[in-house]
This record gives C-alpha cells, sequence and structure tokens, in this order.
C-alpha cells in the first residue's frame, strides 16, 4: 500500500483543547499547522470544567468570549478543600464553570476559521528528527500517512505518545491516592462541597439540566492499577461506605477516575520537538488547575513557534518556552502537591488544615493563594536583571480611548502581534524608534478614556492604572519594555522580535541589545 504524503510547517499531535489553541495561535503568527488526532470527533465527555481568570483573560485577547456566551461564575474557590474567595484585579476574577465539551468546540471553530488542518482518525506510530525538520508516521483510516515538518508539538495528553517514542526523561511520582468521580443523572442526593466525612471526602454538585456530578475518595484506599476507567458499580459502593447513600439507581453519563500522580518534563523542548499540556505535566486536576495550565502553555509556546518558523527572531527565542513554562508548571504541581494532602488525608490532614484555613484570613495569603491558582501571579523574567515593575507581567486590564472610541487594553492584542501602546502625548520618538519593525508588531497611541456611571469591577479602571508611559508587549500579553526604564525601546525590539527591517542581523543585535538584556540562557 502506498503512503499518504502530507508536508506542513509544524504538526500538532493531539486536538483537544491545548492543541487547538496551539493549531490557533500558530496560524494567527502566520505559521502552517496540522493537527493530528485519534478521535473520530470532539469529545462528548465533560472533564475539566473550571476556566480561571488568566485563561479568561487570554480568551478576551483573542475575541473568544462570545462565542462561550454567559457561563455561570462562582467568586468562591478552594485551596485543598478549604474555602477561598477568588476576588482579583481582573476584569475575569473567579472561576468560570464551562464544560470541555464547549472549550474544545470554541477552539476548534477558531482554528479552523484561521486555517488549521485539523486530520482526524490518525494515530502518530514513528517519528524521526534531524537538524532540518521531523518526519512522522501515523496510521490513518486509509492507510500510513508519512508527514514533514519543520517542527512537531506533543500536545497528546498524559499518556503522550510522543513523549514515548522520544523516550523524554518524565520524572516524578506516581499515583497513590484517587478520586472517583461521575456525571449521574436521576439521583437525588444532598449537595456537598468538600465534606469530609469520617469515612472520606465527598462531593456532590446538580447542574442546570438536573445531572449530578458525584466525586468520592476514600480514605486509607490507594489508588487502582488502571487499564481502564472504573465501572459505575465501583462508584456507587465507594459512595455508599463513605456517605452511607445508595445511587446505584441513577443513570451513568460519565464515569473517570484521577490520582495524585506528580511528574513534569525535565525538558520541554528536545530541538524541533516540544511538549505542551499534560503531555508535559501530569498531576492532579485540583481547582481546575490542569486544563488552565496547558491552554496557558499553549498560548507562550503558539507566537513563538510562529515566529521561529517564519525566521524573524533568533532561535534563542524558542527556548524562552522552555524556561519560562517549565517553571511555572513546577510551581503549580507543587501547589496541588499541597493541595492533595489536605483534600485527601485522613486525621492526619485535620491541623494542617486548620493552620491554612487560620491564615487565609490574612488579605495577604488569601490574594496569594488566589493569584497563584488564578495564573494572575505568573512573571516571566523577561530581561535578565531588575527593572519596571511591569517587566515580565501580563498587561493590566484597562479602559482606553483610541482615535476617539472606547477600547480595553486586551482587544488591542486581537491580531496576535506584539504591540506598542504609549500612553502619553509626547511619543513621537518611540514611534519613529519602533517603525522599522512595522511589519511585525502594531503601535497604538491611546489616552485614558472617561469614567462612567457603571460600577467598575475589580480589576478594571483607566490607562492610569497601566503604571506605565509606554509599554513594548507580547502577542501573549506579557510586558518586555516599559516607560520608564533603562533600556532602550529598540533593544528590547531586536532581543524580542528581530532585528529591524532593512539592517544587518548581526550588526544590529550587537549595537542594539546591550549584553545585560540578551536572554540569559544565550550562549
Amino acid at each position: 500500500m502506498t503512503a499518504e504524503y502530507l508536508e506542513t510547517e509544524v504538526v500538532v499531535v493531539g486536538g483537544g483543547p491545548v492543541g487547538l489553541m496551539l493549531a490557533a495561535e500558530l496560524r494567527l503568527g502566520g505559521a502552517d499547522v496540522l493537527v493530528l488526532e485519534t478521535r473520530g470527533a470532539p469529545t462528548t465527555e465533560s472533564r475539566a470544567s473550571t476556566l480561571h481568570a488568566r485563561t479568561m483573560e487570554i480568551l478576551d485577547s483573542r475575541g473568544l468570549l462570545p462565542a462561550f456566551g454567559s457561563p455561570p461564575r462562582e467568586v468562591r474557590g478552594h485551596f485543598g478543600g478549604i474555602a477561598l474567595d477568588l476576588t482579583l484585579p481582573s476584569a475575569h476574577f473567579g472561576q468560570w464553570k464551562v464544560p470541555q465539551t464547549q472549550t474544545e468546540r470554541v477552539l476548534q471553530d477558531w482554528a479552523q476559521s484561521l486555517g488549521a488542518r485539523i486530520t482526524r482518525l490518525h494515530t502518530l506510530r514513528a517519528l524521526r528528527t534531524s537538524e532540518q525538520g521531523v518526519e512522522a508516521v501515523a496510521a490513518g483510516p486509509h492507510g500510513p500517512v508519512r508527514i514533514r515538518a519543520r517542527y512537531l508539538v506533543g500536545c497528546d495528553g498524559e499518556d503522550s505518545t510522543v513523549r514515548r517514542l522520544l523516550g523524554a526523561h518524565f520524572p516524578g511520582q506516581d499515583a497513590h491516592r484517587e478520586l472517583l468521580r461521575a456525571d449521574v443523572a436521576g439521583i437525588d442526593v444532598p449537595g456537598r462541597r468538600f465534606e469530609r466525612l469520617p469515612r472520606g471526602l465527598a462531593v456532590a454538585a446538580r447542574r442546570g439540566d438536573g445531572v449530578t456530578r458525584v466525586m468520592v475518595h476514600e480514605f486509607g484506599r490507594d489508588a487502582a492499577t488502571r487499564t481502564a476507567e472504573p465501572d459505575f458499580a465501583e462508584v456507587c459502593e465507594v459512595w455508599q461506605r463513605v456517605t452511607g447513600e445508595d445511587i446505584s439507581s441513577g443513570t451513568p453519563l460519565w464515569v473517570n477516575s484521577f490520582g495524585d500522580a506528580c511528574r513534569q518534563l525535565t525538558g520541554y523542548r528536545h530541538g524541533r520537538i516540544l511538549f505542551a499540556g499534560d503531555a508535559a505535566h501530569r498531576q492532579m486536576p485540583i481547582g481546575g488547575q490542569a486544563l488552565n495550565l496547558g491552554l496557558q502553555d499553549a498560548h507562550n509556546l503558539g507566537w513563538k513557534l510562529a515566529a521561529t518558523v517564519r525566521g524573524r527572531t533568533p532561535q534563542t527565542l524558542l527556548d524562552t518556552y522552555h524556561t519560562e513554562r517549565h517553571a511555572v508548571g513546577r510551581r503549580v504541581l507543587a501547589n496541588i502537591k499541597v493541595q492533595a494532602q489536605l483534600l485527601l488525608g485522613g486525621a492526619e490532614a485535620g491541623s494542617p488544615r486548620a493552620l491554612i484555613t487560620e491564615l487565609l484570613a490574612s488579605p495577604k495569603v488569601r490574594g496569594h493563594l488566589a493569584a497563584m491558582i488564578a495564573g494572575l501571579d505568573i512573571r516571566y523574567d523577561t530581561q535578565g536583571g531588575a527593572g519596571h515593575p511591569l517587566l515580565g507581567a501580563r498587561l493590566p486590564h484597562v479602559d482606553l480611548m483610541v482615535r476617539q472610541r472606547r477600547a480595553t487594553s486586551t482587544a488591542l492584542l486581537r491580531s496576535g502581534r506584539p504591540l506598542l501602546l504609549t500612553l502619553h502625548p509626547e511619543t513621537a520618538a518611540l514611534h519613529r524608534d519602533a517603525k522599522p519593525w512595522s511589519d511585525r508588531i502594531i503601535t497604538v497611541a491611546a489616552t485614558p478614556a472617561p469614567a462612567t456611571d457603571a460600577a467598575t469591577a475589580p480589576g478594571t479602571g483607566t490607562s492610569t492604572g497601566i503604571g506605565a508611559g509606554a509599554v513594548l508587549v507580547r502577542p501573549d500579553g506579557h510586558v518586555v519594555w516599559a516607560q520608564p526604564g533603562d533600556t532602550p525601546l529598540r533593544a528590547a525590539l531586536t532581543c524580542w522580535f528581530g532585528p529591524p527591517a532593512a539592517q544587518d542581523t548581526a550588526a544590529a543585535d550587537h549595537r542594539l541589545v546591550p549584553s545585560s538584556f540578551r536572554f540569559a540562557f544565550e550562549g
């Protein structure tokens, strides 16, 4: 049988939310993308159902929020099952309840509208890398398919085929404890929010359509070695032992289990192969952090990989993906391990839970933990040294006037291109400095928007809330230059977005970028 042959610039293995998000970001950056997915259609399982503030900001920055309608928002979250107020300085504070089915559908529509090719019923079987690119073989419905690409990204989940074929080092620990969960129709049980009973932990939440999601853990019960999902009878047995209630008359719509396994790839980049989402890190999905972490991986990687493929930036830019996201992933895995101990521990967890509850009475502690879970406290090392307080942080969401029209700072990122935002009348010199990069960035002059009579949500305000006269912002919304500051604008532009047009690359790089501003990992 003659193999089908496909060629592209980037192959994304895995068509779940993370793979689809990455495919769309790559297309925004101008890269040709092919997604390989083993399933024949998007998921019909509810799975992850929580989107946190930073992820909602990202979706807003791409103009996607209208497609999600008006999902329920809960201001009350938790840390290891202990109630936690998630009110934070963000226009989208709290946790938003969105079924994964909807998230996946919205991201697929977006990726396809941008020109991403999604090839379903194709399973990766082999891959080989060279200095020139990647060659992969997939099993398709009509036989083998050979694919040649410049880069390949594994977004194929915690049991990643890409990771296995590559033999990538994935250290950590296997699951010791687990939660069983199911979506069940036709039952009527009391609502429970992380209720600790003498024999275990129980959660029951009834949705608007009458379906109840139950989750249960029996204290002291080890995680099972599973080759398939548990059956509903097992969920019913454990639920009855823990709560004393019989739910066996209900109709299971979905049954699942997840444990407290904790693993992270040593490297998110292996030459021309990269990883994102659960393929790069495995963690217990406590508080919905797993999906959000993966979507934010894709948002960080997409513009960098697209710029690399298009030849606009030095190869070292792509290394910042590992540097930035590995550190974020390590921190998230650490907080999830602590939460798992608080959530699933028996009597021995009582004292730590009492201490955390006491500490949460401090606004500073509450804000710190809430920002960590929401992803709002992320600040990348964008220049290898100290500087303006905004450097490395996300651009604040503020109200602006642009050409006599109201706009938000978030909306200015929707093109997926770098943004130079000036907020001071005397900015002509900055605009002249940025002109040689006009093929890559957009430049916007704005002024503070007048106050409205409407109540202002936490985290919103006028342009004075940015705290800078001008900012240079990456496509993922993180600030890499701010005024006032010690670094010339042209140095930051060259460092992150390549040399100016019509200038020699080497000369421009050495002349415009002081050694203290270059990426710490160069050379």
